[in-house]
């Protein structure tokens, strides 16, 4: 894009509108006579507004120049001729080009007027109804009100998209929300940053010590360390301290704002293994809700199988295996108990557990149901076992409330799953909101078997569950221990387990068995054998397809971090061709071919099936690949696994390449071979979970290119970041 420029003109037609954000592109006629076809944010744009726009032209592959819009000043139409192509164009419900005309022919240039301000007067247009004019006038304010919320939000910088769920929540009031409480934006759904809420009000004179303001801190700070820390809690003191040095204001106030939020039930406070910890509403219901849930399965005994050592025994020999002691104590406990806690590192035999609970289950004539946190855990669930599994979110009926900002689900209390048993693997990525919903699903006396690697990195969301209820001392746990002499002879396999006793892996400089090492000090050379490995000599000599290959490194930043590695991978494995369509988006470029990640959750997202079976939701870490980009750039087409879904261009900013990732994203995923880069990085990031982590998402091999005293560093180092969370106290004291 060139130097900035001021395109001044009138909507001539609407090309594409995207009603959730805003994203729109229009044909502009400009005053100087020129059709130029704009893009922006543009919510509610219709045919006859006057605009004046920022911004630079580009040039588009298939379509041209284009008029690129930073920012957009609009004018409503004021002539007569502007309001009939205003209202021709279907903006206004109950609204069309006769409607239009009746009501330009009898209003003439004050029919905007009218409309907003004395709508009785449209019934006395011939074929209006008292009830067609309020719908007529309701609508019309409607849109009145969301361009009035998006130049305001415009004003300070913040995004249009945030119009639709603000309106959606405030009404046609919403505007006048906002003046009278900006930290609103700060809240849930909306999560804008606290310092830009904080800047918005001041500049609208608000006071520095008013105690919306202080308030809103507290939340933010509450809600901040939820979503970046994992923490459900924090201690009072903490959370005091935090706010103060945010606000710069006295202790006092930051006091008394808590005490008010606690009282009106926005925050709880309670003691909790002697610390006063302070909780958002909801994550204090959740936790009281999934400890409660638990306590009740502890507690329940369910109908004892008869004869389960015999049926074992049939297990075994229609499987033709026999069961090492501490499988077999796994089937025998799940036959018993009505909550199981089944761990291991690889090559323990989890597997072969999880298929001998699920036969002893279905032998029982229970029905069966498995699940898993992500898309990719759930497929080699299925493979594993067999049986189709699904993801959590999707056996729950996951949607999204977008008038709470929160997720719901179809299956709770009142619809719960059709399942008498229910077998969860990786559950160590399972957050304590989604435990939640998941628990309120199960009916009573439902048996629940919950299979994971306490060694691997927590859930990406708040809490840390599996591990909490693992050393509380209450359930029914086996830990697997014994790696059997089949998975003895991979290097991979005994390499984790060497991580996870504080060891450096085993490294051979030669490509023998299924775990080298490659040393590059240098991280120009390092990037180069990365790129080397993945196009020719792994697919070439190891018969393992890129498209089969994952490359893992603990960070995004720095000239061996994420960022770094796609742009040279992409050039490489997917390079640009006269045949590949590309959609240029902030530093990155989208190319069919290419290998993407969702980086976020998005409810909204619709994909389809082959079968024609559709749904929506697309999840952080989601992978899948560009199919098709649409001649006009403006709709990619991308295939996550066995579902396709259509993305807008404004949605790109959902997407990140995935040829390379940071090992936090490829949890709950395992690929025919990895690559993991061990290049020195953040202190925080320099730990033995995520080493261990990488290492086990291998299944055949495991290329490490780096510098070894990076891996040192990576396995010595257990600190494990601290999550405040209150449920192991509360499964252990009852509470």
């Amino acid at each position: 894009m060139g130097e900035q420029q001021t395109l001044i003109g009138t909507i001539a037609s609407v090309i594409y509108q995207n009603e959730e954000n805003g994203y729109a592109v229009v044909r502009v006629a400009t005053d100087d006579g020129e059709l130029v076809t704009l893009t922006g944010c543009l919510p509610c744009a219709a045919p006859g507004e006057a605009i004046a726009a920022t911004g630079g032209r580009v040039t588009h592959p298939q379509h041209g120049e284009q008029f690129a819009a930073d920012e957009i000043e609009r004018r409503m139409p004021e002539t007569e001729a502007g309001i009939l192509d205003f209202l021709s164009s279907g903006v206004i419900r109950g609204v069309g080009p006769a409607t239009a005309q009746k009501l330009v022919e009898r209003f003439g240039a004050d029919t905007l007027d009218v409309l907003e301000n004395a709508p009785e007067a449209l019934r006395k247009l011939k074929g209006v109804t008292d009830k067609r004019a309020r719908e007529i006038a309701d609508s019309f304010r409607e849109q009145m009100g969301l361009r009035r919320l998006t130049e305001f939000l415009g004003r300070f910088a913040l995004s249009p998209a945030l119009a639709a769920p603000l309106y959606r929540r405030y009404g046609s009031g919403a505007t006048e929300a906002l003046r009278r409480n900006p930290y609103l934006l700060s809240d849930e759904p909306y999560r804008v940053e606290f310092a830009h809420a904080d800047e918005i009000a001041l500049a609208l004179g608000f006071d520095g010590g008013s105690s919306c303001r202080t308030e809103a801190a507290l939340l933010f700070e509450l809600s901040h360390n939820e979503t970046n820390g994992g923490h459900v809690f924090l201690p009072r003191d903490k959370l005091l301290a935090a706010t103060v040095q945010l606000l710069g204001l006295g202790a006092d106030a930051a006091e008394k704002s808590l005490d008010d939020l606690i009282a009106a039930g926005r925050v709880a406070q309670e003691e909790v293994a002697n610390v006063t910890a302070c909780y958002l509403a909801r994550c204090a219901e959740a936790e009281r809700y999934v400890a409660t849930r638990l306590r009740a399965m502890l507690a329940d005994k369910p109908d004892r199988l008869r004869g389960a050592a015999g049926v074992i025994d049939a297990i075994e020999r229609e499987q033709g295996i026999e069961y090492a002691p501490l499988q077999r104590k796994a089937v025998e406990l799940a036959a018993e108990q009505e909550l199981l806690l089944l761990t291991g590192g690889p090559g323990t035999g989890k597997t072969t557990s999880v298929r001998a609970i699920l036969s002893l289950f279905e032998r029982m004539g229970l029905d069966v149901l498995l699940a898993a946190p992500t898309g990719r855990a759930a497929k080699r669930m299925s493979e594993v076992c067999g049986r189709d599994a699904q993801t959590i979110h999707r056996m729950l009926g996951m949607s999204w409330d977008e008038r709470t900002g929160q997720v719901k689900f179809q299956k709770n209390e009142k619809d719960p799953l059709r399942a008498d048993a229910v077998i969860v693997d990786e559950t160590s990525m399972v957050d304590l909101a989604l435990m939640r919903a998941f628990l309120a699903a199960l009916r009573p006396g439902c048996r629940l078997v919950l299979v994971g690697d306490p060694d691997q990195l927590p859930s990406v969301g708040a809490g840390n569950v599996f591990s909490d209820l693992l050393r509380s001392g209450r359930a029914a746990v086996v830990s697997l221990t014994e790696v059997f002499r089949q998975a003895q002879r991979s290097a991979i396999i005994r390499g984790a387990h060497a991580v996870n006793e504080g060891r450096v892996p085993e490294l051979a400089n030669t490509p023998t068995g299924d775990l080298f090492f490659l040393p590059r000090r240098d991280s120009v050379r390092l990037v180069d054998t990365v790129v080397e490995l993945c196009k020719t000599r792994l697919p070439e000599k190891m018969g393992i397809p890129a498209a089969e290959l994952q490359v893992l490194t603990p960070t995004r930043k720095g000239a061996a971090g994420t960022a770094a590695l796609n742009r040279a991978l992409q050039g490489a494995l997917n390079p640009a061709a006269p045949d590949k369509r590309e959609r240029a988006f902030g530093d990155l470029v989208f190319r069919e071919g290419d290998r993407v990640m969702q980086t976020r959750n998005d409810y909204d997202v619709v994909w389809e099936r082959a079968d024609g079976t559709a749904g929506t939701g697309v999840f952080n870490g989601d992978v899948g690949q560009i199919l098709r980009i649409d001649p006009g750039g403006e709709l990619l087409t991308i295939a996550f696994d066995d579902r396709t879904a259509t993305y807008t261009a404004d949605m790109l900013a959902e997407l990140d390449m995935a040829y390379a990732m940071t090992v936090h994203k490829a949890q709950g995923s395992e690929y025919r071979g990895v690559i993991f880069v061990s290049a020195p990085c953040a202190p925080g990031l320099e730990v033995r979970g995520v080493l261990y982590t990488a290492i086990t998402r291998a299944r055949e091999l495991l290329v490490v290119v780096g510098d070894d005293s990076t891996l040192a560093r990576m396995a010595e180092n257990d600190k494990r970041q601290r999550r405040y969370s209150g449920l192991r106290w509360r499964l252990a004291n009852g509470k």
